[in-house]
Protein backbone atom coordinates (compact mmCIF):
# COMPACT_ATOMS: atom_id res chain seq x y z
CA UNK A 1 0.00 0.00 0.00
CA UNK A 2 1.40 3.39 -0.50
CA UNK A 3 1.67 5.95 2.11
CA UNK A 4 1.05 9.50 2.25
CA UNK A 5 2.29 12.32 3.84
CA UNK A 6 0.30 14.28 6.17
CA UNK A 7 1.60 17.23 7.69
CA UNK A 8 -1.33 18.03 9.47
CA UNK A 9 -4.88 16.33 10.25
CA UNK A 10 -8.30 17.65 10.99
CA UNK A 11 -11.02 15.21 12.57
CA UNK A 12 -14.59 17.20 12.56
CA UNK A 13 -17.95 15.62 14.00
CA UNK A 14 -20.75 16.34 11.25
CA UNK A 15 -24.43 15.41 10.70
CA UNK A 16 -22.74 12.49 8.73
CA UNK A 17 -19.92 11.32 10.96
CA UNK A 18 -16.63 12.50 11.17
CA UNK A 19 -15.07 15.00 8.73
CA UNK A 20 -11.69 14.66 8.71
CA UNK A 21 -9.13 16.99 6.39
CA UNK A 22 -5.75 16.46 6.10
CA UNK A 23 -2.86 18.18 3.94
CA UNK A 24 -1.70 17.15 -0.43
CA UNK A 25 -1.02 13.05 -0.72
CA UNK A 26 2.54 12.45 -2.53
CA UNK A 27 2.08 12.13 -6.04
CA UNK A 28 2.76 8.50 -7.51
CA UNK A 29 6.01 6.94 -7.88
CA UNK A 30 7.78 6.15 -10.86
CA UNK A 31 7.62 2.81 -12.60
CA UNK A 32 10.17 0.06 -11.59
CA UNK A 33 13.37 0.53 -13.31
CA UNK A 34 13.15 4.34 -14.13
CA UNK A 35 16.36 6.53 -12.76
CA UNK A 36 16.04 8.79 -10.73
CA UNK A 37 18.35 11.47 -12.84
CA UNK A 38 19.41 13.21 -9.71
CA UNK A 39 21.53 15.42 -11.43
CA UNK A 40 18.49 17.29 -13.96
CA UNK A 41 16.80 19.71 -12.44
CA UNK A 42 13.26 20.25 -12.90
CA UNK A 43 12.88 24.24 -13.80
CA UNK A 44 9.24 25.83 -12.68
CA UNK A 45 7.17 27.05 -15.15
CA UNK A 46 9.07 24.31 -17.83
CA UNK A 47 7.04 21.83 -19.39
CA UNK A 48 7.27 17.89 -19.36
CA UNK A 49 6.24 14.58 -20.32
CA UNK A 50 4.41 13.55 -17.29
CA UNK A 51 3.00 10.64 -16.00
CA UNK A 52 -0.83 10.74 -15.16
CA UNK A 53 -2.86 8.20 -12.76
CA UNK A 54 -4.08 6.21 -15.41
CA UNK A 55 -0.34 5.91 -17.13
CA UNK A 56 -0.91 7.96 -19.66
CA UNK A 57 2.11 10.55 -20.21
CA UNK A 58 0.76 13.83 -20.73
CA UNK A 59 2.47 17.75 -21.36
CA UNK A 60 2.59 19.49 -17.94
CA UNK A 61 3.35 22.99 -16.79
CA UNK A 62 5.38 22.70 -13.70
CA UNK A 63 3.70 25.40 -11.35
CA UNK A 64 5.52 24.85 -8.10
CA UNK A 65 7.86 22.48 -5.95
CA UNK A 66 8.04 21.60 -1.99
CA UNK A 67 10.03 19.13 -0.42
CA UNK A 68 8.03 16.61 1.33
CA UNK A 69 9.92 16.08 4.68
CA UNK A 70 8.48 12.70 5.44
CA UNK A 71 9.03 10.99 2.10
CA UNK A 72 12.77 12.73 1.99
CA UNK A 73 11.84 14.04 -1.87
CA UNK A 74 10.87 16.48 -3.93
CA UNK A 75 7.88 16.99 -5.64
CA UNK A 76 6.27 19.11 -8.08
CA UNK A 77 2.96 20.51 -8.88
CA UNK A 78 2.05 20.23 -12.28
CA UNK A 79 -0.59 21.80 -14.29
CA UNK A 80 -1.73 19.05 -17.85
CA UNK A 81 -1.51 21.49 -20.96
CA UNK A 82 -5.26 21.25 -22.27
CA UNK A 83 -6.78 19.67 -19.50
CA UNK A 84 -9.16 21.46 -16.35
CA UNK A 85 -7.06 22.61 -13.68
CA UNK A 86 -9.50 20.28 -11.66
CA UNK A 87 -6.79 17.62 -12.74
CA UNK A 88 -3.67 19.66 -11.58
CA UNK A 89 -1.90 17.32 -8.91
CA UNK A 90 1.17 16.70 -6.79
CA UNK A 91 3.86 14.30 -8.48
CA UNK A 92 7.13 13.39 -7.26
CA UNK A 93 10.18 13.31 -10.38
CA UNK A 94 9.71 10.07 -11.27
CA UNK A 95 6.58 11.00 -12.72
CA UNK A 96 8.31 13.52 -15.05
CA UNK A 97 10.13 12.32 -18.32
CA UNK A 98 13.70 13.60 -17.41
CA UNK A 99 15.99 10.74 -18.80
CA UNK A 100 16.69 10.45 -22.83
CA UNK A 101 15.48 7.15 -22.61
CA UNK A 102 12.14 7.87 -20.11
CA UNK A 103 11.53 10.45 -22.94
CA UNK A 104 11.91 8.29 -26.16
CA UNK A 105 9.49 5.43 -24.06
CA UNK A 106 7.04 8.43 -23.26
CA UNK A 107 6.73 9.79 -26.74
CA UNK A 108 6.54 6.47 -28.13
CA UNK A 109 3.72 5.69 -25.89
CA UNK A 110 2.05 8.75 -26.67
CA UNK A 111 1.84 8.51 -30.74
CA UNK A 112 -1.11 6.78 -30.91
CA UNK A 113 -2.98 8.96 -29.12
CA UNK A 114 -1.36 12.37 -30.59
CA UNK A 115 -1.87 10.83 -34.03
CA UNK A 116 -5.34 10.62 -32.94
CA UNK A 117 -5.96 14.20 -32.24
CA UNK A 118 -4.02 15.22 -35.22
CA UNK A 119 -6.40 13.67 -38.04
CA UNK A 120 -6.58 16.21 -40.70
CA UNK A 121 -9.67 14.75 -42.23
CA UNK A 122 -12.18 14.10 -39.81
CA UNK A 123 -13.85 17.18 -39.00
CA UNK A 124 -16.64 17.74 -36.08
CA UNK A 125 -19.24 20.22 -35.99
CA UNK A 126 -19.40 23.14 -33.41
CA UNK A 127 -22.15 21.48 -31.31
CA UNK A 128 -19.78 17.67 -31.51
CA UNK A 129 -16.72 20.22 -29.94
CA UNK A 130 -18.43 21.31 -27.13
CA UNK A 131 -19.74 18.11 -26.16
CA UNK A 132 -16.47 16.77 -26.04
CA UNK A 133 -14.89 19.43 -24.50
CA UNK A 134 -17.34 19.66 -22.04
CA UNK A 135 -17.26 15.44 -21.53
CA UNK A 136 -12.98 15.64 -21.37
CA UNK A 137 -12.70 18.61 -19.34
CA UNK A 138 -10.99 20.35 -21.88
CA UNK A 139 -10.12 24.17 -21.02
CA UNK A 140 -10.83 26.77 -22.80
CA UNK A 141 -8.15 29.20 -24.32
CA UNK A 142 -8.25 32.86 -23.25
CA UNK A 143 -8.37 33.62 -27.32
CA UNK A 144 -11.94 31.60 -27.15
CA UNK A 145 -13.02 33.67 -24.16
CA UNK A 146 -15.07 37.32 -24.38
CA UNK A 147 -12.31 39.75 -22.96
CA UNK A 148 -14.14 40.03 -19.73
CA UNK A 149 -14.32 36.25 -18.85
CA UNK A 150 -10.30 36.09 -19.93
CA UNK A 151 -9.87 39.05 -17.77
CA UNK A 152 -11.42 37.23 -14.92
CA UNK A 153 -10.06 33.86 -15.76
CA UNK A 154 -6.29 35.26 -15.90
CA UNK A 155 -7.25 36.98 -12.03
CA UNK A 156 -8.76 33.78 -10.48
CA UNK A 157 -5.44 31.89 -11.61
CA UNK A 158 -3.12 33.81 -10.36
CA UNK A 159 -4.88 33.85 -7.29
CA UNK A 160 -5.40 30.10 -7.13
CA UNK A 161 -2.51 28.49 -8.79
CA UNK A 162 -1.53 25.28 -5.98
CA UNK A 163 -4.09 23.52 -4.64
CA UNK A 164 -3.58 23.06 -0.82
CA UNK A 165 -6.02 20.46 0.14
CA UNK A 166 -5.99 17.60 -1.66
CA UNK A 167 -8.28 14.75 0.30
CA UNK A 168 -11.20 15.37 3.11
CA UNK A 169 -12.55 12.42 5.11
CA UNK A 170 -16.50 12.31 5.38
CA UNK A 171 -18.17 9.51 6.73
CA UNK A 172 -17.05 6.67 5.07
CA UNK A 173 -15.88 8.27 2.36
CA UNK A 174 -12.45 9.76 1.47
CA UNK A 175 -13.06 12.50 -0.55
CA UNK A 176 -10.21 13.56 -3.55
CA UNK A 177 -10.70 18.10 -3.13
CA UNK A 178 -10.86 19.46 -6.73
CA UNK A 179 -11.01 23.59 -5.93
CA UNK A 180 -8.12 25.50 -4.59
CA UNK A 181 -9.77 27.60 -1.54
CA UNK A 182 -7.23 28.65 0.12
CA UNK A 183 -3.87 29.80 0.16
CA UNK A 184 -2.48 28.80 3.71
CA UNK A 185 -5.14 28.00 5.77
CA UNK A 186 -4.76 25.18 7.94
CA UNK A 187 -5.03 26.72 11.32
CA UNK A 188 -8.64 27.86 10.39
CA UNK A 189 -9.29 23.73 10.09
CA UNK A 190 -8.30 23.27 12.84
CA UNK A 191 -10.12 26.03 14.81
CA UNK A 192 -13.21 24.58 13.34
CA UNK A 193 -12.60 20.51 13.50
CA UNK A 194 -12.53 21.68 17.62
CA UNK A 195 -15.97 23.79 17.09
CA UNK A 196 -17.46 20.76 15.48
CA UNK A 197 -16.14 18.36 17.37
CA UNK A 198 -18.44 19.62 20.51
CA UNK A 199 -21.16 19.43 17.89
CA UNK A 200 -23.96 17.07 18.91
CA UNK A 201 -26.09 18.23 16.02
CA UNK A 202 -27.80 14.90 13.89
CA UNK A 203 -29.51 16.86 11.15
CA UNK A 204 -28.75 20.86 9.35
CA UNK A 205 -30.41 23.42 11.30
CA UNK A 206 -33.09 25.55 9.48
CA UNK A 207 -36.47 24.19 8.96
CA UNK A 208 -37.29 20.66 6.76
CA UNK A 209 -39.22 21.58 3.93
CA UNK A 210 -39.52 18.36 1.50
CA UNK A 211 -39.60 14.89 3.01
CA UNK A 212 -40.25 11.99 0.53
CA UNK A 213 -38.83 8.20 1.47
CA UNK A 214 -34.88 8.83 2.91
CA UNK A 215 -34.58 11.97 0.93
CA UNK A 216 -34.95 15.25 3.04
CA UNK A 217 -34.36 19.27 1.84
CA UNK A 218 -33.38 21.93 4.88
CA UNK A 219 -34.23 25.41 4.32
CA UNK A 220 -31.54 27.32 5.92
CA UNK A 221 -31.06 31.03 6.41
CA UNK A 222 -28.31 32.97 5.85
CA UNK A 223 -28.64 35.47 8.28
CA UNK A 224 -30.25 32.92 10.50
CA UNK A 225 -27.24 30.67 10.84
CA UNK A 226 -24.33 32.55 9.68
CA UNK A 227 -21.34 29.79 10.97
CA UNK A 228 -23.18 26.58 9.48
CA UNK A 229 -23.63 28.69 6.27
CA UNK A 230 -19.86 29.63 5.90
CA UNK A 231 -18.73 26.58 6.82
CA UNK A 232 -20.80 24.98 4.26
CA UNK A 233 -19.15 27.60 1.48
CA UNK A 234 -15.98 26.72 2.50
CA UNK A 235 -16.41 22.96 2.17
CA UNK A 236 -18.03 23.81 -1.34
CA UNK A 237 -15.03 25.58 -2.44
CA UNK A 238 -13.13 22.36 -2.08
CA UNK A 239 -15.53 21.01 -5.28
CA UNK A 240 -16.04 24.32 -6.93
CA UNK A 241 -13.23 25.48 -8.71
CA UNK A 242 -15.03 29.33 -9.13
CA UNK A 243 -16.70 29.55 -5.83
CA UNK A 244 -16.05 33.05 -4.69
CA UNK A 245 -18.68 33.24 -1.84
CA UNK A 246 -17.23 32.01 1.78
CA UNK A 247 -18.40 34.53 4.21
CA UNK A 248 -21.19 37.15 3.14
CA UNK A 249 -24.16 34.27 3.87
CA UNK A 250 -26.51 36.78 5.26
CA UNK A 251 -28.33 37.50 1.67
CA UNK A 252 -28.41 34.05 0.83
CA UNK A 253 -30.92 31.00 1.75
CA UNK A 254 -29.44 27.67 1.48
CA UNK A 255 -31.21 24.64 0.51
CA UNK A 256 -29.47 21.41 1.84
CA UNK A 257 -30.48 17.85 0.15
CA UNK A 258 -30.10 14.87 2.57
CA UNK A 259 -29.99 11.20 3.22
CA UNK A 260 -31.55 9.87 6.00
CA UNK A 261 -31.14 6.81 8.67
CA UNK A 262 -31.33 6.29 12.06
CA UNK A 263 -28.10 8.27 12.48
CA UNK A 264 -29.35 11.42 11.44
CA UNK A 265 -29.73 13.19 7.97
CA UNK A 266 -26.37 13.54 6.09
CA UNK A 267 -25.85 15.85 3.45
CA UNK A 268 -25.30 15.26 0.10
CA UNK A 269 -25.25 18.31 -1.63
CA UNK A 270 -27.00 21.95 -1.86
CA UNK A 271 -27.88 24.91 -3.82
CA UNK A 272 -27.81 28.73 -2.47
CA UNK A 273 -29.61 30.82 -3.68
CA UNK A 274 -30.15 34.84 -3.63
CA UNK A 275 -33.11 36.51 -1.65
CA UNK A 276 -33.44 39.13 -4.14
CA UNK A 277 -31.38 38.86 -7.42
CA UNK A 278 -31.10 41.60 -9.38
CA UNK A 279 -30.45 39.63 -12.10
CA UNK A 280 -32.94 37.21 -11.93
CA UNK A 281 -30.78 34.00 -10.52
CA UNK A 282 -32.97 31.35 -9.07
CA UNK A 283 -29.41 29.35 -8.13
CA UNK A 284 -25.97 31.06 -6.84
CA UNK A 285 -24.23 28.02 -5.89
CA UNK A 286 -25.15 23.78 -6.45
CA UNK A 287 -23.39 21.31 -5.75
CA UNK A 288 -23.46 17.24 -5.02
CA UNK A 289 -20.40 15.95 -3.34
CA UNK A 290 -18.54 13.38 -5.55
CA UNK A 291 -20.06 10.19 -3.81
CA UNK A 292 -23.14 11.11 -4.21
CA UNK A 293 -22.57 12.12 -7.70
CA UNK A 294 -24.24 10.52 -11.02
CA UNK A 295 -27.19 9.23 -8.62
CA UNK A 296 -30.06 11.88 -10.05
CA UNK A 297 -28.92 14.32 -6.77
CA UNK A 298 -27.69 17.15 -9.10
CA UNK A 299 -30.76 16.93 -11.17
CA UNK A 300 -33.00 16.45 -8.65
CA UNK A 301 -31.35 19.97 -6.65
CA UNK A 302 -31.58 21.21 -10.20
CA UNK A 303 -35.60 20.84 -10.50
CA UNK A 304 -36.02 21.49 -6.51
CA UNK A 305 -34.74 24.87 -7.85
CA UNK A 306 -37.35 25.69 -10.56
CA UNK A 307 -40.09 24.34 -8.49
CA UNK A 308 -39.41 27.34 -6.23
CA UNK A 309 -39.67 29.62 -8.89
CA UNK A 310 -42.94 28.39 -9.87
CA UNK A 311 -43.91 29.02 -6.18
CA UNK A 312 -42.61 32.79 -6.67
CA UNK A 313 -44.30 32.80 -10.34
CA UNK A 314 -40.54 33.87 -12.22
CA UNK A 315 -38.43 32.47 -14.25
CA UNK A 316 -34.87 32.04 -13.29
CA UNK A 317 -31.40 30.42 -14.24
CA UNK A 318 -28.38 29.80 -12.45
CA UNK A 319 -25.36 32.34 -12.06
CA UNK A 320 -22.64 32.23 -14.56
CA UNK A 321 -19.79 30.81 -15.26
CA UNK A 322 -20.87 26.85 -14.78
CA UNK A 323 -18.48 24.48 -13.99
CA UNK A 324 -17.68 21.88 -16.76
CA UNK A 325 -20.12 19.37 -14.89
CA UNK A 326 -22.90 22.30 -13.88
CA UNK A 327 -23.14 22.94 -17.85
CA UNK A 328 -23.07 19.21 -18.47
CA UNK A 329 -26.40 18.69 -15.92
CA UNK A 330 -28.31 21.57 -16.56
CA UNK A 331 -28.55 21.30 -20.16
CA UNK A 332 -29.08 17.45 -19.58
CA UNK A 333 -32.30 18.66 -17.13
CA UNK A 334 -33.16 21.62 -19.48
CA UNK A 335 -33.33 19.24 -22.61
CA UNK A 336 -35.45 16.75 -20.33
CA UNK A 337 -38.05 18.88 -19.51
CA UNK A 338 -38.74 20.67 -23.05
CA UNK A 339 -38.63 17.15 -24.71
CA UNK A 340 -41.16 15.69 -22.45
CA UNK A 341 -43.20 18.63 -22.91
CA UNK A 342 -42.52 18.76 -26.48
CA UNK A 343 -43.79 14.90 -26.73
CA UNK A 344 -47.32 15.52 -24.83
CA UNK A 345 -48.23 18.41 -25.95
CA UNK A 346 -51.14 18.74 -28.83
CA UNK A 347 -50.82 22.07 -30.45
CA UNK A 348 -48.86 25.55 -30.92
CA UNK A 349 -46.31 25.62 -28.39
CA UNK A 350 -43.72 29.08 -28.86
CA UNK A 351 -40.97 29.51 -26.45
CA UNK A 352 -42.23 31.98 -24.45
CA UNK A 353 -44.72 29.68 -23.54
CA UNK A 354 -42.57 26.94 -22.80
CA UNK A 355 -40.64 29.73 -20.35
CA UNK A 356 -43.93 30.12 -18.59
CA UNK A 357 -44.73 26.55 -18.01
CA UNK A 358 -41.13 25.88 -16.46
CA UNK A 359 -39.47 28.94 -15.27
CA UNK A 360 -36.79 28.52 -17.37
CA UNK A 361 -35.44 31.63 -18.78
CA UNK A 362 -36.29 32.12 -22.82
CA UNK A 363 -32.38 32.14 -23.17
CA UNK A 364 -31.69 29.12 -21.81
CA UNK A 365 -34.43 27.99 -23.65
CA UNK A 366 -33.36 29.02 -26.99
CA UNK A 367 -29.55 27.42 -26.50
CA UNK A 368 -30.97 24.34 -25.07
CA UNK A 369 -33.17 23.50 -28.09
CA UNK A 370 -30.56 25.10 -30.58
CA UNK A 371 -27.90 22.11 -29.11
CA UNK A 372 -30.98 19.54 -30.02
CA UNK A 373 -31.16 21.12 -33.41
CA UNK A 374 -34.88 21.93 -32.56
CA UNK A 375 -34.97 25.80 -33.52
CA UNK A 376 -34.54 28.20 -36.54
CA UNK A 377 -34.51 31.82 -36.64
CA UNK A 378 -36.83 32.99 -39.24
CA UNK A 379 -37.95 36.50 -39.58
CA UNK A 380 -36.39 38.16 -36.93
CA UNK A 381 -37.35 35.55 -34.25
CA UNK A 382 -36.57 32.33 -32.87
CA UNK A 383 -38.99 29.20 -34.08
CA UNK A 384 -39.46 25.63 -33.15
CA UNK A 385 -39.13 23.28 -36.10
CA UNK A 386 -39.75 19.69 -34.19
CA UNK A 387 -40.86 16.29 -35.32
CA UNK A 388 -42.46 13.51 -32.97
CA UNK A 389 -40.07 11.43 -34.49
CA UNK A 390 -37.22 13.93 -33.22
CA UNK A 391 -38.28 14.07 -30.09
CA UNK A 392 -38.78 10.16 -28.87
CA UNK A 393 -34.88 9.65 -30.64
CA UNK A 394 -33.79 12.43 -28.08
CA UNK A 395 -36.08 11.05 -25.11
CA UNK A 396 -34.09 7.53 -26.18
CA UNK A 397 -30.61 8.43 -25.62
CA UNK A 398 -29.16 8.04 -22.18
CA UNK A 399 -28.14 11.57 -21.59
CA UNK A 400 -32.06 12.69 -21.81
CA UNK A 401 -33.30 9.93 -19.39
CA UNK A 402 -35.74 11.05 -16.94
CA UNK A 403 -33.70 11.94 -13.83
CA UNK A 404 -34.22 8.76 -11.18
CA UNK A 405 -34.95 10.90 -8.89
CA UNK A 406 -37.75 13.47 -8.82
CA UNK A 407 -39.94 15.88 -6.82
CA UNK A 408 -43.03 14.34 -7.53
Amino acid sequence: MATTSRPFSVSIATTSGFFRLHSNSSGGRGPAGAARDAEVAVEIGETYLCRRADGSWHSAEVIQSRLNEQEAREEFYVHYVGFNRRLDEWVDRNRLALSKSLKEAAQKSSEPFLGELAEPERKITRNQKRKHDEINHVQKTYAEMDPTTAALEKEHEAITKVKYVDKIHIGHYEIDAWGRPWAACGHFWVILGHFWGQCQWRQPPGREIYRKGNISVYEVDGKDHKIYCQNLCLLAKLFLDHKTLYFDVEPFVFYLLTEVDRHGAHIVGYFSKEKESPDGNNVACILTLPPYQRRGYGKFLIAFSYELSKLESTVGSPEKPLSDLGKLSYRSYWSWVLLEILRDFRGTLSIKDLSQMTSITQTDIISTLQSLNMVKYWKGQHVICVTPRLVEEHLKSAQYKKPPITGQ
